[in-house]
């Protein structure tokens, strides 16, 4: 294959593998529903609204969708209803990190035949938690991992609204 030939080849490959991503992020894809508002129950139990911390509430500035932060009385739920594909919608994983815990894996989580949900374990000093989330859509797509799904929903491969949920609970200390 000549020279022109090659670089006429890979400039054509590199602009068809990058052509979903000329969709301008200024826009965000329509909506199909309006915001149903909160569950008031999640795994059959009742949920009650708590305040977002500062860093939640400054994050959900500019945030294509709406956030909130939910107990069922043993767990926390952060609760991002998402309108639109967006690379704001941060695995918990990441947040995580970025707070300063330490992080060890864990098996996926699964409710009894349903879809596997991303678990690990956090922990800081005294404090010590098994995290799960998991982002779905309303016609039964589910995804274990924000990636996964951003890349979906930017692609076509699934429509909004979604909701991604995070949910956290004290987890016994290990022995030493």
């Amino acid at each position: 294959m000549s020279r022109g030939l090659w670089v006429a080849f890979t400039l054509s490959t590199m602009l068809l593998a990058t052509a979903p991503l000329w969709r301008s992020s200024r826009e965000p894809a329509p909506v199909s529903m309006a915001f149903p508002g909160w569950p008031s129950t999640f795994e059959g139990r009742p949920l009650r609204e708590l305040p977002l911390t500062e860093l939640e509430a400054r994050f959900g500035e500019g945030f294509p969708g709406r956030i909130a932060r939910f107990s069922d009385g043993q767990r926390e739920l952060i609760l991002r209803w998402v309108a639109a594909p967006t690379r704001q919608l941060h695995s918990t994983h990441a947040c995580f990190l970025g707070l300063g815990y330490a992080i060890s894996p864990a098996p996926f989580w699964r409710q009894e035949d349903g879809p596997p949900w991303n678990q690990f374990i956090v922990s800081r000093g005294a404090s010590r938690m098994v995290v799960r989330e998991a982002v779905m859509d309303g016609r039964g797509g589910h995804w274990s991992d924000v990636s996964a799904w951003y890349w979906s929903a930017l692609l076509g491969r699934s429509e909004g609204p979604w909701w991604a949920i995070t949910l956290a609970e004290n987890a016994p200390l290990e022995a030493p």
